[in-house]
C-alpha cells in the first residue's frame, strides 16, 4: 500500500517550491496506474490512454502550486483523466464525422460502410458490465463521495485512512462510502446491470487498476517536468482541450443560476430562464463549448464540426422536456435518456425549406436511437402544415417507462415504445458540417 494522501501533498509542495524532480517522479510512479486505467476504460485504446496519462501529469506539473491543502490528489487525478479522455473522444468523433461526410459526398449513391470498429463480443461477468459505466457513474457522485470511493476502492485504503484524508471520523467515512456505493448501484441498475453493493465493492478493487506499460512512468515524468515543452502537437491539443473543460467545470459551480422552482403538488417543474449561462450541472458533452452562446432569454448554437450536445449532469427516467426551437439553415434538436454522448435518443427537428441536401428541404421530426456513436431512425414525421425555416416551433418530449411521445406545436406526432435506454441525461443538440452549417436557437426550456 502506498503512503497516505497527505504525503502526496508533501511531495507536490516539494516539487512546486523546489522543482524537485525526485518528488514529482515519486508522484508519477505512485499514481500512473490509476490515471492510465481511468483513461483506458474510457477511450479503449492503449496508445491513446498512454497519451492521456501524459497529458494529466503535464497538467499536474503546471497546476501543482495551485492545488489546495484539502486536495485528495488521487481524486483530482481521476477527474482530470476523465476531462482529458472526454476531450480526446470529442476530437476522435470530429475526425470520424469528417471522414464519414467526406465518404458520403464522394460516394453518395453507394451503400454505407460500417464505420464502427468496436468489437461486439464482450466477456461475461459483472465487471465486464460495470467497467464501461464506472467512470460515468463516478462523474455523478459529489466531490467527497467521489474521493471516498477512489481512496477506498481504487487505492485500497481502510476506513480510518479514508476518514483522515477527508477530515472525518472512521464511522463517518464508512457511512459516506456506503452511501456512495448505493448511488453507484442505482446508476448501474438503471442500465441493466444486475448486482449488489457487496458485489460492486468486491469487483471494483480487484479490476479497476491495470498496470501501465513499464516505460510509461519514466517517459511521463520526463515530459511533464518540462511542463509539455517537448510534447507532440496532438498532446498539446489534448492539454488545451482538457484545461478548457476543467476551467468550465470550475466556473459553472460558481455561477449564480437563474432557475425558478415551482411546486405543484408532488411535481417539481424546473424553468431555465436562460438569463444566465449554463446552469450548474449542465455541460457540453459533445462538440465545441465555444459553439454555444447566450443572450437574455435565448441560447444560440453554431455547429460546423458535427455533433454538439449541451446536457444535464443529472439523469432522468420519466420526464417532460419542452422547448421553443428554431433554425435558419439546418436543425434544432434535443437529446434525452443519454447515459453518455455515444448512447441514447436524439430528436431531430428540421423545418421546411432548409438548404441541406440530405433532407431535400423537407421539414420533419425524426427520432434516432444512438448506439455506440451510430444513429438509427426509429420514428419519422412530416405534416402538411410544417413550420418553415426560421419560424419557432414548440417541441415537447414526454417519457413514461418505455413509452415515448413527441409533440410539435401541441400536436402529438410520434408515439413509440422503446425500452433500450430507461434513463439518462437530457439536453439540447445541434449538428452541422463545413458545407452545411447549422445555427439553432432555443428558449422557454422547461423540464420536470
Amino acid at each position: 500500500m502506498s503512503e497516505m494522501p497527505n504525503d502526496d501533498l508533501t511531495l507536490l509542495r516539494e516539487y512546486a517550491r523546489r522543482n524537485s524532480e525526485e518528488a514529482f517522479a515519486a508522484l508519477v510512479s505512485r499514481h500512473v496506474n490509476l490515471v492510465y486505467s481511468v483513461a483506458l476504460r474510457q477511450v479503449r485504446d492503449p496508445h491513446l490512454a498512454e497519451e492521456i496519462t501524459q497529458v494529466v501529469f503535464i497538467i499536474l506539473a503546471r497546476k501543482a502550486a495551485a492545488l489546495g491543502p484539502k486536495t485528495i490528489l488521487s481524486g483530482w487525478l481521476c477527474r482530470t483523466a476523465r476531462y482529458a479522455s472526454a476531450n480526446a473522444l470529442t476530437i476522435q468523433r470530429r475526425r470520424q464525422h469528417r471522414e464519414q461526410e467526406t465518404f458520403m459526398l464522394s460516394q453518395f449513391d453507394q451503400p454505407q460502410a460500417d464505420l464502427s470498429r468496436r468489437s461486439e463480443t464482450e466477456a461475461d461477468g459483472t465487471w465486464t458490465q460495470i467497467a464501461p459505466l464506472l467512470d460515468g457513474a463516478m462523474e455523478q457522485l459529489g466531490k467527497k463521495d467521489h474521493d471516498a470511493v477512489v481512496l477506498r476502492f481504487f487505492e485500497g485504503r481502510n476506513f480510518k485512512e479514508v476518514g483522515a484524508a477527508l477530515g472525518a471520523s472512521e464511522d463517518a467515512a464508512k457511512m459516506r462510502v456506503n452511501r456512495a456505493l448505493e448511488k453507484l448501484h442505482r446508476y448501474f441498475s438503471k442500465r441493466g446491470v444486475s448486482s449488489t453493493t457487496a458485489i460492486i465493492a468486491g469487483v471494483v478493487p480487484v479490476n479497476c487498476i491495470q498496470a501501465a506499460p513499464v516505460a510509461l512512468a519514466t517517459s511521463v515524468t520526463a515530459v511533464a517536468l518540462a511542463k509539455g515543452a517537448a510534447a507532440s502537437g496532438s498532446t498539446l491539443t489534448l492539454i488545451k482541450g482538457a484545461l478548457k473543460l476543467m476551467a468550465w467545470a470550475k466556473a459553472k459551480t460558481a455561477v449564480v443560476v437563474s432557475v425558478g422552482v415551482l411546486a405543484a403538488g408532488t411535481t417539481t417543474v424546473t424553468v431555465w430562464t436562460l438569463e444566465n449561462p449554463i446552469p450548474a450541472g449542465w455541460s457540453v458533452i459533445s462538440g465545441d463549448r465555444q459553439g454555444w452562446t447566450w443572450s437574455v432569454g435565448k441560447i444560440h448554437t453554431h455547429s460546423t464540426t458535427g455533433d454538439s450536445i449541451l446536457a444535464s449532469s443529472r439523469e432522468y427516467d420519466d420526464f417532460t422536456l419542452s422547448v421553443i426551437a428554431s433554425t435558419t439553415n439546418r436543425e434544432a434538436s434535443l437529446a434525452f435518456r443519454m447515459p453518455d454522448a455515444d448512447n441514447g435518443y436524439i430528436l431531430v427537428y428540421s423545418p421546411d425549406g432548409t438548404p441541406c441536401p440530405w433532407d431535400e428541404g423537407i421539414g420533419h421530426v425524426r427520432l434516432d436511437k444512438r448506439t455506440a456513436g451510430m444513429d438509427t431512425t426509429v420514428a419519422y414525421y412530416h405534416g402538411s402544415q410544417f413550420p418553415a425555416v426560421g419560424q419557432p416551433a414548440k417541441i415537447k418530449i414526454t417519457t413514461r417507462g418505455s413509452f415515448i411521445e413527441v409533440n410539435l406545436n401541441d400536436v402529438s406526432v410520434i408515439q413509440i415504445e422503446d425500452a433500450t435506454y430507461p434513463a439518462g441525461r437530457i439536453g439540447l443538440r445541434n449538428y452541422g458540417d463545413p458545407n452545411y452549417p447549422s445555427d439553432a436557437t432555443f428558449s422557454n426550456v422547461t423540464f420536470h
